[in-house]
C-alpha cells in the first residue's frame, strides 16, 4: 500500500462510507446529516468520495477537525490541492494499492479499493447500493459489518 500524510491514522477506530453512484434523494440527505454528525462527533471516516454522495460528505467532512482518510483508486500521482493543508496539519491520510502509473479509476480499480476500505474499516456505512451492483455484492460479503442509513 503507497500512501501519504499521517499514517498514525491507521491505529484509530474507523468508518468506512460508501455509496453507489446512482441514489434516491433521501439518501443524499440522510448521508449529509451523517456526515455532518461524525464531524461534530470527531469520528475517522474512511471512503474513496468518488460518487456524488461521497465527494459531498468530503466537503462537510473537510470543515471540520477530526481525521479523514481517503482511499484511491488510482496512484497517488494526483492529489487535490485543497488537501495540503489537511495534510500538514496531520488530520490527513491518502491511501492507495495502485503505483503511480495507475493515472485513472476503473471498475474493478474502485471495487478493490472498496474492499480493502472495508478490511480496515471498524464499520461500513451505505448511503445506498444500487441493486444488483457490485456494492451491493460487496456489502453481501460483509454482512457483519455494514449498517445500512
Amino acid at each position: 500500500m503507497h500512501s501519504i500524510g499521517n499514517e498514525a491514522l491507521f491505529d484509530l477506530r474507523k468508518v468506512a462510507f460508501l455509496c453507489s453512484r446512482k441514489f434516491p434523494q433521501e439518501a443524499a440527505e440522510k448521508a449529509y446529516r451523517w456526515a455532518e454528525a461524525q464531524r461534530e462527533a470527531g469520528n475517522c471516516v474512511i471512503s474513496g468520495y468518488h460518487s456524488p454522495i461521497e465527494k459531498e460528505v468530503l466537503c462537510r467532512l473537510l470543515q471540520g477537525n477530526q481525521p479523514i482518510i481517503i482511499a484511491l483508486a488510482q496512484g497517488l500521482n494526483r492529489l487535490d490541492s485543497q488537501w495540503e493543508r489537511h495534510l500538514a496539519a496531520g488530520r490527513l491520510l491518502v491511501i492507495s494499492r495502485y503505483a503511480q502509473s495507475v493515472s485513472h479509476p476503473c471498475e474493478s480499480k474502485c471495487y478493490q479499493r472498496n474492499k480493502m476500505m472495508i478490511d480496515l474499516a471498524d464499520t461500513v456505512v451505505i448511503a445506498h447500493a444500487s441493486p444488483g451492483g457490485s456494492l451491493e455484492r460487496l456489502c453481501s460479503e460483509h454482512r457483519g459489518k455494514v449498517v445500512l442509513l
